[in-house]
């Protein structure tokens, strides 16, 4: 585990009455040595400080902000092994980042017993908040439903209408799948088969020749980063494309620059972020990229968002008590580079506009990082399930 405080804080002496240990302790949860490594990881403690110091440099608190960070290996008991560590001995107030729905399903249940916070940025599953809410977990960056509601859809709706899935074999790869097939139903398109993998995978040979052998026009990636990135690169190998398109339910820029443009190009992705969409969003990844020298993932500047949205609410507050921070989160709204006008629904998920992205050729970059050409914006109230819809116990029954 990495600690550290922000400098430059008021003394303890001036701390809010309402303040537990006299300072305000966040974990990063993360992957710092899996295959979501370059999504999320040491990236996403990065990002973690950055909200810490532009924070304490806007409101100037009279609190002072401790960060830790802990590698949870996308194990759910290790990973719940340190969140009851860090809330039992550390006095952790909040938990951000956790690149796993499974762990972040056995974290939330604890911080729930605990009276913590919890604001995943790295999972999919809708369960979150869904079946699985908690009054005191927050779902940020993406889901299931936002994935699929740009990619699945905008591909089935142009005319690609047969489906085959490879899909990774636990709770995210499952939760990616079904976003894509609500979305691609809803379309016109229907599934004709698919094929499981491990997680971390090194061998996609079986399940890519079963995914050409069923002749379906798409085969959809239901998997992430490294399985994702691995994945696009046999799939070339075996002459996947242009015979049939591969679409990517959850790919970075990090694997995309890994990948190169020329196995990439024109695949479709949605996200929830871009660097270079706008000058606020170039600034802000010049800086991120001067410390981790990689332009930022979507997990990376959402965990920059929920721990800036997270510390604006204890300020508001003037406690880090769980419940009452988390109702003064969602009293704002969330705006900042990474979210306009987002807004904290009763059933834990913030929801924000998301974008649908195709992957350039590379002979259209004209500069390092150039790999998106925007293709449509999917505002907030389509990009995430309708709160109608949900099955959290905590939300009100809606009006029809």
């Amino acid at each position: 585990m990495l600690a550290g405080a922000a400098p430059g804080l008021a003394s303890a002496a001036a701390k809010p009455a309402g303040l537990s240990d006299g300072e305000v302790r966040i974990g990063v949860l993360s992957d710092l040595s899996g295959i979501y490594a370059d999504a999320s990881g040491r990236g996403s403690l990065v990002a973690a400080q950055m909200a810490i110091d532009d924070f304490t440099a806007q409101a100037k608190p009279a609190f002072n902000v401790k960060l830790l960070s802990g590698d949870m290996q996308l194990k759910p008991d290790v990973g719940a092994n340190i969140a009851r560590t860090w809330f039992d001995r550390d006095g952790v107030d909040m938990i951000v980042d956790l690149p796993s729905s499974a762990v972040t399903l056995a974290v939330m249940n604890l911080a729930a017993e605990k009276n913590r916070v919890v604001i995943p940025t790295g999972p999919a599953s809708l369960r979150i908040t869904n079946e699985d809410c908690m009054p005191t977990t927050l779902h940020w960056a993406y889901d299931e439903y936002s994935q699929g509601q740009g990619t699945a859809r905008a591909i089935t709706e142009a005319g690609h209408k047969t489906w085959y899935f490879i899909e990774a074999d636990y709770a995210g790869g499952k939760a990616l799948r079904n976003g894509f097939e609500e979305a691609l139903k809803a379309a016109g398109g229907r599934v004709v088969g698919g094929a499981k993998h491990p997680l971390g995978a090194a061998d996609f040979s079986s399940q890519i020749v079963q995914a050409q052998a069923s002749k379906a026009e798409v085969i959809g990636m239901a998997n992430a980063a490294g399985d994702s990135a691995n994945l696009v690169k046999q799939a070339a190998q075996f002459g996947v494309t242009p015979k049939q398109i591969l679409a990517a339910s959850l790919i970075h820029i990090t694997d995309i620059h890994g990948l190169g443009l020329k196995a990439t190009k024109g695949m479709y992705l949605t996200d929830g972020f871009y660097w270079d969409r706008n000058e606020e969003t170039r600034a802000w990844s010049r800086r991120f990229f001067e410390k981790q020298k990689k332009m930022p993932t979507m997990v990376q500047v959402g965990t920059y968002s929920a721990v800036l949205h997270y510390l604006k609410g204890v300020n508001a507050a003037g406690t880090d008590e769980a419940k009452a921070t988390v109702a003064a989160m969602k009293a704002m709204p969330v705006n900042d580079v990474f979210a306009k006008d987002g807004r904290i629904r009763e059933d834990g998920r913030m929801v924000h506009d998301m974008y649908l992205f195709e992957v350039k050729k590379p002979e259209d970059s004209k500069y390092a990082w150039d790999y998106y050409t925007l293709r449509a914006t999917i505002p907030a109230d389509k990009a995430f399930r309708p709160l109608s819809q949900s099955s959290c116990k905590y939300v009100k029954p809606q009006k029809t």
